[in-house]
C-alpha cells in the first residue's frame, strides 16, 4: 500500500491508540506485579525482587517516553554511552546477586551492553546529519571492542548483530515482519534451554550446549523444572529457590538464582506467571509495533530488547535493576514521540510500512 499521509501511527485516532497500547503494558505490569504478591502470599515468598524489577521497567518506560520526545538523538546517545560505562565500570550498580558467584556477572554485562548498541543505534537513526548519523553508528560498533575488550565475547557477538541488523532495517518496508521474526528468535532461545533442562535433546547436541553453558547453569534449571512441577499453578514463592534448590546448597557460592528468567518464574510462580512474562515481552514488541518512529528506529530497539530477552532465558541478566531500568528505558525512546519529524518518518517508512500494513 502506498504512502497516503495516514497510517495506524498517525492521524486524529493515533493518540487514542497510542493511550490504549499504554494502557495495556500498564495492565500487564500490573498483573506481574498482583501475581507475585499473590503467590508470595499463598507461599511464604519474597516478593520484592519482582515488584523491583517491574518498577525499574516502568520507570524507566517512562523516562525513556519524555526523554525520546523531548531529545530524541541526545536521550538514546546518552543512555547507549552510560550503559557502556556501566558495563565497563559498576555493572552491579544496583540490588543484585552476589557477583562473584560460579556464574558471574556475564549476563548482566553482556545485557547492558546490547542495549548500549541497541540506544546508539536507535540515536543515529534519529539524527538528521549523515555525517552525525554515522558517527553514531560507528560508536555502535565500538561496543563490541568493547566488549572484546573486557573479555565478554557474549556481549561482543549481540552487540555486532544488533549493529548489522540496525544497518540491514535501513532497506526493510514492513516493521511487523522484523518484529516478529525477533518474537520467534527468543521463543526459540526459551525452548531450547527449557529442552535442555528437560534431557529432551539429542546427546550430541545437549552435551556441547552444556558445555558452553556449564553443567552447574543446567543443573540450576533442572532443580527449577522440578519447582515447576511440583506446583505448576502458584510455583514455591517468590525468592524461595535458593533454599528449595539442591544444586544452591551444594554450592556455597551459589547467587541463588536458577539464571533463566523463564524457567526461575515457572519455579517460583507457576504458568501463569510464566504466561504473564511472555505478556510482558509481547506487549513491548506490539508497543514497538505501534510506535510512531520510523522503522529503522523500531527495529534497532527491537533488536536489542530481543538480545536481552535471549540473554535472560539463559543467564541472571534480569536480576540486576540496571538490566530492567535499561530495558524500560529503550523500549520508551523507540516508543516515544518526538516533538520534531523523525528524519526517516517519511523517505525511509511509508505510512503503510509504518504500521506493519504494507
Amino acid at each position: 500500500m502506498g504512502s497516503t499521509g495516514w497510517s495506524a501511527n498517525t492521524g486524529p485516532d493515533a493518540p487514542r491508540r497510542r493511550g490504549a497500547t499504554d494502557a495495556a503494558g500498564l495492565a500487564v505490569l500490573g498483573s506481574c506485579a498482583a501475581w507475585s504478591l499473590i503467590t508470595a502470599t499463598a507461599r511464604a515468598g519474597r516478593p520484592e525482587g519482582v515488584l523491583l524489577s517491574v518498577l525499574a521497567v516502568a520507570a524507566g518506560y517512562a523516562c525513556g517516553r519524555i526523554s525520546g520526545a523531548l531529545v530524541p538523538v541526545a536521550a538514546s546517545a546518552a543512555a547507549g554511552l552510560c550503559g557502556v560505562w556501566l558495563a565497563v565500570v559498576a555493572p552491579q550498580g544496583g540490588p543484585a546477586p552476589d557477583t562473584m558467584a560460579p556464574l558471574g556477572r556475564a549476563g548482566a554485562t553482556a545485557a547492558l551492553l546490547a542495549l548500549s548498541a541497541g540506544a546508539l543505534c536507535c540515536a543515529a537513526w534519529s539524527a538528521r546529519q549523515r555525517a552525525l548519523r554515522i558517527a553514531l553508528h560507528v560508536l555502535a560498533a565500538g561496543t563490541v571492542v568493547v566488549a572484546v575488550a573486557i573479555g565478554s565475547r557474549t556481549g561482543g557477538a549481540a552487540c555486532a548483530g544488533i549493529v548489522l541488523y540496525s544497518l540491514a532495517a535501513a532497506g526493510m518496508r514492513r516493521r511487523a515482519a522484523g518484529l516478529v521474526g525477533l518474537g520467534l528468535v527468543t521463543a526459540a532461545v526459551a525452548a531450547l534451554g527449557v529442552a535442555l533442562a528437560k534431557s529432551a535433546l539429542p546427546s550430541g547436541t545437549a552435551a556441547a550446549l552444556e558445555g558452553r553453558l556449564t553443567p552447574h547453569r543446567v543443573l540450576l534449571w533442572r532443580d527449577a523444572l522440578r519447582m515447576a512441577d511440583s506446583d505448576p499453578v502458584l510455583g514455591v514463592g517468590p525468592g524461595r529457590f535458593e533454599e528449595l534448590s539442591r544444586t544452591s546448597a551444594q554450592s556455597p557460592l551459589s547467587d541463588t538464582k536458577p539464571h533463566s528468567a523463564v524457567l526461575q518464574v515457572a519455579a517460583e510462580q507457576g504458568v501463569v506467571g510464566a504466561v504473564l512474562l511472555a505478556a510482558a515481552y509481547c506487549w513491548l514488541l506490539y508497543a514497538l509495533w505501534r510506535s510512531a518512529r520510523s522503522n529503522q528506529v523500531v527495529l534497532a530497539g527491537g533488536v536489542a530488547l530481543t538480545a536481552v530477552a535471549a540473554l535472560a532465558s539463559v543467564s541472571n541478566a534480569l536480576s540486576f535493576t540496571t538490566v530492567t531500568v535499561g530495558v524500560g528505558l529503550l523500549a520508551g525512546i523507540a516508543t516515544a514521540e518526538p516533538l520534531t519529524d523523525d528524519p526517516l518518518h517519511d523517505v525511509a517508512a511509508p505510512a503503510g510500512a509504518r504500521d506493519g500494513h504494507e
